[in-house]
């Protein structure tokens, strides 16, 4: 018996109150699937997404299954940047997976289709699912088309700090402000919401070829209702994320975002999912693959491309096919086929066939934007873990972004509490090549661990800074981020990390290649290790923590329970 109806024996409410709504009596008997979506007037990303929902809902209705919709809109990083609404991006995420969990747990169903698109609404489906471990299925809602000229959104922070610095127009900037975004879906960038779309089919989840899809295209909309139709399937076999979310599938996933350069944020989300089936995924484990697996894909921000030429190139799929030697092909997904399996089907359907001719069309190759396994943008992939004094638990830099110069570095220390200080001290000259701009107390427990998006574009967007200042923090960056750009330095600073003793005119080392990141001189001098390590005691000391930001809501119950970042920043 499918769950649903084990529940109306037990429950002589639930009849009525559905038949309330409208169901008929026939419906009640049917298998009952969940639709869940980030649906709402918030963004591009989900604006659309009902449309998608409706046609998914209908497909299911006609295989002889009832469908029921619920929502938990997500918000827009792009949106909340610049003010505190960023800091409650994160926690977002919680939220989202602690609604859904609540959504499917007072009403059980036989299974569910998850829909979204973008940075948190993502990742917080798939913990979602993962907590649940109900038969499901993931509908991605594509990416945006680019603007003109091929303008996407992620250049806006680059021309807005061209314009305060006078090297632009109003008239320019506005211009450009408005061309950025001509469709929904998630932005036309390698970013957090187009990456995780990827995660979501290289784990296994959405059908085959579906992520990141053009959202104005009518194959998204087939591949909604050919979602509500396995769904259908799940259910009857009883199909688990936990029999498809393996370990296995887990490493694939990171081959893939090896291979795409992958926004960094990842190294929240993939964690806090595999925590949901008990598995334990950590840093080193993102550091080891990207060592060995190479970065092929040429999408901006690293690369030339808007990402909706990656589905024109073959998408994920074309991809696996590249890394193929990588991957395990046993893994389960919801067709309920292999991987392997799976990319068999897709070529013996003419997959590749029909995603090129949208190539053809702009006169671009599919080797311009996914290269070949043997001749790789760069050989390993484009994330590495950095751990020293200065960041003990590890720190993430996305190194494919960093100048050469950058990749072995002394640098001064420059301090700020607040990103606020920090940018106003970029844009104002008070930075110069060889500075080490740190940011700090914008951790999880700080202030949410918003993103340091402006701060890395007033950097990476002055040639003279770009190539000789970092910016390091245990805030995050936006999956949009270029230049050197260290994050998620654990502990933070409001666990009494290293990173709140570093003083002005510390002297901060940065290896790549060693994957080291240390403390080694003071007053611009440098200093032997031991010595370096008593005056961090001493330092440690004298540090008293500082009052807490959010005395009340939920960023106060996220700043209390939320683990470190190199944990995945979930709640515990």
């Amino acid at each position: 018996m499918l769950r649903s109806q084990k529940i109306r024996t037990v429950a002589p409410e639930m009849d009525p109150l559905r038949i309330g709504m409208g169901w008929t009596v026939e419906d009640l008997g049917k298998p009952q699937i969940l639709l869940e979506s980030t649906y709402g007037d918030s963004h591009p990303g989900s604006a659309h997404l009902n449309e998608l929902v409706g046609l998914c809902e209908a497909a299911i209705g006609a295989r002889g299954g009832k469908a029921a919709k619920y929502y938990a809109t997500d918000i827009c990083d792009g949106q909340a940047q610049g003010h505190d609404g960023i800091n409650f991006s994160l926690a977002s995420r919680e939220v989202i997976a602690s609604l859904i969990e609540i959504h499917a747990m007072a009403t059980p169903f036989d299974a569910g289709v998850f829909f979204a698109s973008c940075d948190k609404g993502m990742p917080a489906h798939l913990e979602a699912i993962a907590r649940l471990n109900m038969p499901a299925i993931v509908v991605t809602g594509g990416v945006m088309n680019a603007g003109p000229n091929l303008l996407t959104l992620e250049q806006i922070g680059m021309y807005d700090a061209m314009y305060k610095r006078g090297e632009i127009s109003e008239a320019e900037f506005i211009r450009r402000k408005h061309s950025a975004c001509p469709s929904c879906g998630a932005c036309s960038f390698m970013g957090t919401a187009s990456t995780m779309q990827i995660m979501a089919e290289a784990l296994g989840m959405a059908l085959p070829g579906s992520a990141l899809m053009p959202a104005a295209g009518g194959e998204l909309r087939d591949f909604a209702r050919k979602a509500g139709e396995q769904a259908l399937v799940l259910a009857q076999k009883n199909l688990l994320p936990s029999q498809i979310m393996t370990k296995e599938a887990f490493h694939n996933a990171i081959v893939v975002h090896a291979a795409i350069a992958g926004s960094s944020n990842s190294l929240l989300h993939l964690p806090a999912i595999a925590h949901e089936l008990g598995i334990e995924l950590d840093a080193e484990e993102f550091d080891r693959v990207h060592r060995v697996s190479p970065y092929l894909l040429n999408i901006r921000p690293s690369g030339k491309w808007p990402a909706e030429f990656f589905f024109y190139s073959g998408g994920t799929p074309a991809i696996m096919e590249e890394v193929k030697s990588l991957l395990n092909l046993d893994v389960l997904t919801v067709t309920g086929k292999t991987l392997g399996e799976n990319l068999e089907d897709l070529r013996q359907e003419g997959f590749y066939e029909r995603c090129h001719e949208y190539l053809k069309n702009r006169g671009v190759s599919k080797e311009e934007v996914i290269r070949p396994f043997a001749n790789p943008i760069s050989r390993s992939g484009a994330i590495a873990i950095l751990k020293g004094n200065l960041a003990p638990e590890g720190a993430v830099v996305k190194h494919s972004a960093l100048p050469e110069a950058m990749r072995k570095t002394r640098l001064l220390a420059r301090p700020f509490d607040r990103e606020e200080e920090a940018i106003d001290a970029v844009l104002t000259g008070k930075i110069g090549a060889g500075d080490a701009v740190i940011i700090r107390y914008e951790g999880p427990k700080g202030s949410g661990m918003p993103e340091m998006f402006y701060t890395t574009e007033a950097i990476a967007s002055d040639p003279a800074l770009s190539s000789s200042v970092a910016l390091i923090t245990d805030g995050r960056f936006s999956g949009a981020t270029r230049g050197p750009a260290i994050g998620h330095v654990s502990p933070e600073a409001a666990d009494g990390g290293p990173i709140a003793l570093v003083q002005e005119g510390d002297l901060i080392e940065i290896n790549v290649d060693l994957r080291r990141i240390d403390i080694v001189g003071v007053d611009k001098r440098e200093l032997p290790p031991a010595e370096i390590g008593s005056i961090l005691l001493e330092r440690q000391k004298e540090w008293r923590p500082k009052p807490v930001k959010y005395r009340k809501g939920i960023l106060r119950v996220y700043a209390k329970n939320a683990v470190s970042p190199m944990k995945g920043g979930y709640i515990e």
